[in-house]
């Protein structure tokens, strides 16, 4: 994403202070300072941004970051909430569209244009691997609308008739590596093999021709995503 400019506001409006008594004026200034600060790093850096970073950039002690936040993952915590609501957001607009193609090209592509500008996207809403639940809320809101989306489209037959919805985030999951890869060499080439993608999913030209590997389990989707996303040696 480009626009790093607004942390989420609920995690803004937490009370921070036993009994949910409201911070004072200049303590959730600090607050915010750290919210917007901690996004644009982990935006511009991925996850790998210690507290002191984060800090710096706030313009604050590193003490005060660490009385809000003790650890960079309760940071992180706090802001990836509107990630999460961001990615359902996509997810709906595509389920919106007129066109069932245009809804399937929607929400792969617009997932793929969330990331490209945040490296800590895809860890952050796609898996546990840093401490957070954020997995299971994202499946839980956005399986039922690429569900829709995938049954829309093979009803109109434009896409093939073995793809499933569990197939999604696998698709997103391979784009997304070489988005990574890539992203300070050639920034905008996933868009290339994301078309590649896109291709594969029309229906063959022989009506008899079937995938031959079964999709991933729906319940080892986010064992799949761990092992991608997970800290060396954990």
């Amino acid at each position: 994403m480009s626009d790093v400019s607004t942390p989420d506001s609920s995690a803004l409006a937490a009370p921070e202070v036993p009994g949910g008594k409201p911070l004072r004026r200049d303590a959730q200034r600090n607050r915010q300072l750290i919210l917007q600060a901690g996004r644009e790093l982990f935006a511009e850096r991925g996850l790998a941004v210690s507290l002191d970073d984060i800090a710096a950039r706030a313009g604050v002690g590193v003490g005060t970051v660490y009385r809000r936040f003790p650890h960079r993952d309760a940071l992180v915590d706090a802001l990836f909430h509107d990630r999460i609501d961001e990615l359902v957001a996509n997810a709906e607009r595509a389920l919106a569209l007129d066109d069932p193609w245009q809804s399937i090209v929607q929400l792969l592509e617009g997932y793929m244009e969330l990331q490209a500008g945040d490296r800590s996207f895809g860890p952050v809403v796609l898996t546990d691997a840093h401490g957070r639940g954020a997995l299971d809320c994202a499946r839980d809101k956005i399986k039922p609308v690429v569900g829709q989306i995938v049954e829309r489209a093979q009803r109109a037959g434009v896409v093939r008739k073995d793809l499933t919805a569990t197939d999604v985030p696998m698709l997103i999951l391979m784009v997304s590596t070489l988005q990574n890869a890539a992203r300070d060499v050639a920034p905008e080439v996933w868009r290339r093999y994301l078309q590649v993608v896109l291709d594969g999913l029309r229906p063959p030209q022989d009506s008899s021709a079937v995938m031959r590997e079964a999709p991933v389990d729906p319940d080892d989707v986010p064992r799949v995503m761990h092992a991608a996303y997970a800290r060396p040696g954990r």
